[in-house]
């Protein structure tokens, strides 16, 4: 039997890809430390509600040069490059009194709910980053979503906010918000769809029914394009594992799960062989497992203030100090006594401070907060000083009573926060004192 084939033709077709080509971008952005701490320690309802979160005013801007390429036609890579002039809060150091240059740069994915066929399309993104500011090196990861918005022919507009979480010490948690525009610098590939040549004659032989290189009496899926490895059958998720043997064919798995992938019973994304609680969904950063709550106070340790001390949801996870305490405290601070203009305690305050050491040792989960102020006699600064050293003083009789100094936390405030009129004597002696605060 002979049979002949029409000529070969070429067609070209996009045949519905609308992977982003190259493109580079220039955005305007603004960095939120403040409002950033803020919902850290508060959390985002109390920050919307006091109305905490930055305004524009209270952040630092910037710019960024953006790249961008398409993966598939939802999901694109995202290069990003931006630098700013700040006063970076480097945690557990001291203020910078000035601004620095702050660089970073991170890759993100861009998870696209539409494809750029549409002019308006929100998408979340996520990756990993790294920074360098005066010196100090940190890595953070941005987490957020936006709007992209098709201009005209593969010009965008793209709206960003981002939560960059800190990895490393030397970072910081903050916002991250941007704007800006970006513009192709290639073309989007066409597809190439080449017809089949003209057919060789065939000859009375061996049939090869599905084409693919074996024929029919070699071939354990005869009807069916296969591999020649697979004796003609064929592997539709390339998982080494032929259809015929395959329990999830259309999905990549392992041989000893019968082609399925290692399976997630919990569906919290890690898979059962990693994960420690293969029935209860859970994180990553704890193995699979929900965040601990260590105390069994039903407020997990991530947002528990007294992770290892059972207390109250309303006080962050900590117990309610008890009303007579407070007031026991209060009365006691009325107590301390100083000579004019001087921060060494009277003898006649020992025994107002001796109450509160028996206090703290009773309960030894108690820590204290030492204030100290004056009135608005004499410079400022000079006020200020004194009341650090008074603050000083109490704190220093309590470690001298073997009270734990980790315990104690002093500061001075000198003639801020007055509690009477500095007009008259009775009010200035108001003014000046020592106040003590418990809190666990």
């Amino acid at each position: 039997m002979i049979t002949i084939c029409s000529c070969p033709c070429f067609l070209y077709s996009q045949s519905g890809d609308y992977r982003k080509p190259p493109a580079l971008g220039i955005h305007f952005f603004f960095d939120d430390f403040k409002g950033a701490s803020y919902v850290r320690s508060n959390g985002l309802r109390a920050a919307l509600r006091d109305k905490q979160l930055s305004s524009f005013k209270d952040m630092a801007p910037g710019l960024a040069l953006n790249y961008l390429y398409g993966l598939t036609n939802h999901l694109d890579l995202s290069v990003n490059i931006a630098g700013s002039f700040l006063a970076y809060p480097v945690p557990n150091r001291p203020a910078f009194a000035e601004d620095d240059f702050l660089l970073e740069a991170d890759a993100s994915i861009n998870a696209k709910m539409l494809s750029d066929k549409h002019f308006f399309t929100p998408y979340l993104s996520f990756g990993i980053g790294i920074s360098q500011y005066s010196g100090y090196s940190g890595a953070f990861m941005p987490l957020g979503g936006g709007l992209q918005l098709n201009m005209f022919d593969d010009a965008y507009l793209l709206i960003n906010s981002q939560w960059r979480v800190a990895v490393s010490e030397n970072t910081n948690y903050h916002f991250y918000h941007s704007i800006g525009f970006a513009g192709s610098i290639g073309k989007r590939k066409e597809k190439k769809v080449v017809a089949l040549p003209p057919s060789i004659p065939e000859t009375q032989g061996p049939r090869d029914s599905d084409g693919d290189g074996l024929t029919d009496n070699l071939d354990s899926c005869p009807d069916i394009p296969g591999l020649i490895k697979f004796n003609g059958c064929p592997d539709s998720d390339a998982d080494g594992i032929p259809d015929k043997d395959d329990a999830c064919p259309h999905t990549p798995g392992v041989a000893r799960y019968q082609g399925c992938p290692v399976p997630d019973t919990d569906r919290d994304g890690i898979n059962d062989e990693e994960d420690k609680c293969p029935h209860t969904p859970g994180l990553a950063r704890y193995q699979g497992c929900p965040i601990p709550d260590s105390d069994k106070d039903g407020v997990n340790d991530e947002e528990d203030k007294c992770p290892d001390l059972p207390g109250e949801p309303s006080n962050h996870g900590c117990p309610l100090v008890k009303a007579e305490v407070e007031k026991k405290i209060a009365f006691a601070a009325q107590r301390i006594f100083f000579n004019t203009g001087r921060w060494v305690l009277l003898e006649k305050s020992f025994s107002a401070l001796d109450e509160v050491v028996v206090i703290l040792n009773r309960n030894p989960a108690l820590k204290l907060d030492i204030d100290g102020y004056t009135d608005n006699t004499g410079p400022a600064a000079a006020n200020l000083l004194l009341s650090h050293r008074r603050a000083d003083a109490v704190r220093n009789y309590f470690i001298s009573k073997d009270i734990d100094p980790a315990r104690l936390n002093a500061a001075g405030h000198g003639q801020e926060r007055p509690v009477s009129d500095n007009k008259t004597t009775a009010g200035r002696a108001a003014n000046r004192r020592v106040e003590l605060h418990v809190k666990y």
